[in-house]
């Protein structure tokens, strides 16, 4: 296993030197608008996967594709040659789903965008369910005034008193 450290700056010289292998070294018709995003190699220095994006069509993608297998010798022998490692790494190349993922964000963030529209425009039409005070106030009606001035209703308390002495 080797040191983290000494993978990743090899994973980011091998992204160079395919990407620029690439645009300055092969001729093929079928490779497209190619730029090389990422590298990656594994712990034992022996596997790199080099991911790419085109800019194109789909047809484009798929000539591009068979345009960077059959180059991939020709980019390895020169990742052999400019990196100096004992065992120059088998590459592989994956179309990276960066773009595709990036309209995917931008799509769910507009339809959340909208979303929160409609709930604001909702809260704005919105009315209470109730009274707009649902606090309960002393109610004031005649009904309650009659009984505090029902001398029946207060005992002061002192009948009670004499009962119980007596």
């Amino acid at each position: 296993m080797a040191d983290p450290a000494r993978a990743r700056k090899l994973a980011d010289r091998i992204r160079e030197i395919a990407a620029e292998t690439l645009e300055r070294r092969v001729k093929d018709p079928r490779l497209g608008f190619v730029t090389v995003t990422d590298a990656r190699i594994t712990g034992d220095l022996r596997d790199a996967t080099v991911f790419y994006t085109v800019y194109g069509s789909d047809e484009e993608r798929s000539a591009t594709a068979a345009a960077l297998e059959s180059v991939k010798g020709l980019v390895r022998s020169e990742v052999g040659r400019r990196t100096g490692v004992r065992f120059t790494p088998t590459l592989e190349f994956v179309a990276d789903a960066i773009p595709e993922n990036a309209a995917n964000i931008d799509e769910l963030l507009r339809s959340a965008r909208e979303s929160d529209e409609r709930v604001a425009r909702a809260a704005a039409e919105a009315e209470y369910a109730g009274d707009p005070d649902p606090y309960r106030k002393p109610a004031e009606d005649e009904d309650d005034e009659d009984e505090a001035d029902d001398p029946a209703d207060h005992s002061t308390g002192d009948e009670s008193d004499d009962d119980a002495r007596g």
